[in-house]
């Protein structure tokens, strides 16, 4: 049976974790893996990006709904999670209005107007905010946290990696695991039995 998965991961070309990701895809495209899940964050993404006119805002808005409609957020912790802001540099989060902000990818066109001259407080039932300082990384954790989703932490890694943790993860080192293990030929493969076991497949 199909499930709907989010994956978080940091997609720096030369420094992200990439490799974890693609790992995942492959067992659930492929016909020898049990697991058959659709990752939510790839099927939506780009839908709002490819305006010109998102923000931060948008994004985290898009993050929201992606994460809501998934059953499971599998996180991908690298040695340089703790360190990545992309997301976090929102004026409107605790200032006045106006205020500029910079289109999402579109550095080159200069700063516009924040779309909202208005913003309420997030309710304690609903979507995380979307008016805040957290690194879209960040504000993809707390809202899958706040949506009470079944949350899986992976390791880019073959040992636990406790200091590479991010402080708003506090709490969850007792269930992250490592992603990769060696076989019995001595290589390097996914920790499959995990993944498939953490998603319910057994």
């Amino acid at each position: 049976m199909s499930k709907q998965v989010y994956i978080s991961a940091d997609y720096d070309a030369t420094n992200g974790d990439t490799d974890v990701v693609d790992e995942l895809h492959r067992w659930a495209e492929d016909n020898k893996h049990l697991v058959d899940f659709v990752d939510m964050a790839e099927v939506v993404s780009g839908s709002v990006s490819k305006n010109s006119d998102c923000r931060i805002c948008d994004l985290k808005a898009e993050f929201n709904s992606q994460i809501y409609y998934s059953s499971a957020c599998i996180f991908v912790v690298g040695d340089m999670t703790k360190y990545r802001n992309a997301g976090s540099t929102c004026k409107r989060h605790g200032g006045g209005y106006p205020c500029d902000c910079t289109p999402y990818k579109q550095n080159t066109n200069g700063t516009r107007t924040c779309k909202h001259p208005i913003t309420y407080s997030s309710k304690s039932d609903g979507d995380i905010g979307i008016i805040n300082t957290y690194s879209y990384l960040e504000h993809e954790f707390r809202q899958a946290v706040r949506r009470n989703k079944t949350i899986i932490i992976v390791y880019n890694s073959m040992r636990k990696e406790s200091s590479w943790m991010p402080d708003y993860m506090s709490g969850y080192e007792s269930v992250a695991e490592p992603f990769w293990i060696t076989n019995g030929r001595g290589n390097r493969v996914g920790d499959y039995d995990f993944i498939k076991q953490a998603l319910g497949y057994e």
